[in-house]
């Protein structure tokens, strides 16, 4: 072929056609298993708080249930709020223990405020949730509401996304959930105007409430 008639396109194809010829060793063959970051010696709790804030993430520790309803009380009365749906019996067993009040069904979602769900692990590299469809909560309870919360235990916490997938092919085996995706900070968009708008496609506000249970 020759080069000088040949489009840009085609040049393009052609480079890359060569590349994939060419067999390469993985440069970063350990990149997973890696350390996040040089010497850094924190746990996962802390990595993922870090990062999960970076993201507009709202990090709240609590030292176990009782500090749950305490952080949560607070927080409710200080959004002034009161529409709360938790469809998991997880998450509804907590609430139940201490007489918080919440919609266990669909009743008044149109007008949801609070959305909390559990969810399967805890991403630390990238300060990620990792959720499922396999739960009564499903996609909705986390996308509609303006305010999604979500209740998580330590022992949840993960290095990557693919441990967190390993623990997720564990626990369902063959009937792995058809919906399994990552929630990385609230919706977020820079499409009008090139401005950072939060909400525009789901909740404007994400908190994770972690629950210490390694002790």
């Amino acid at each position: 072929m020759n080069t000088r008639n040949t489009t840009p396109k085609e040049r393009m194809l052609k480079s890359i056609r060569q590349a994939l010829l060419q067999k390469r060793d993985n440069p970063n063959p350990d990149f997973e298993d890696s350390k996040l970051y040089k010497d850094e010696e924190e746990g996962l709790d802390v990595t993922f708080a870090r990062e999960f804030t970076n993201v507009s993430g709202k990090f709240i520790y609590c030292d176990g249930e009782i500090a749950v309803i305490e952080n949560l009380i607070a927080l409710v009365e200080e959004l002034g709020v009161k529409k709360i749906h938790a469809w998991e019996p997880e998450v509804q067993e907590i609430l139940k223990t201490y007489g918080f009040p919440f919609y266990s069904t669909e009743k008044d979602f149109e007008v949801a405020e609070i959305g909390i769900t559990a969810c399967e692990v805890l991403v630390a590299r990238n300060g990620s949730i990792m959720i499922s469809n396999a739960n009564p909560g499903g996609r909705r309870l986390s996308i509609y509401p303006p305010i999604h919360i979500v209740f998580a235990k330590a022992s949840q916490l993960v290095m990557d996304i693919r441990h967190g997938m390993s623990i997720i092919k564990e626990k369902y085996g063959n009937n792995l959930p058809s919906m399994i995706t990552t929630i990385t900070g609230p919706s977020r968009t820079a499409d009008i105007e090139k401005m950072l708008v939060l909400g525009a496609h789901g909740p404007k506000d994400l908190f994770v409430f972690l629950i210490e249970d390694r002790f």
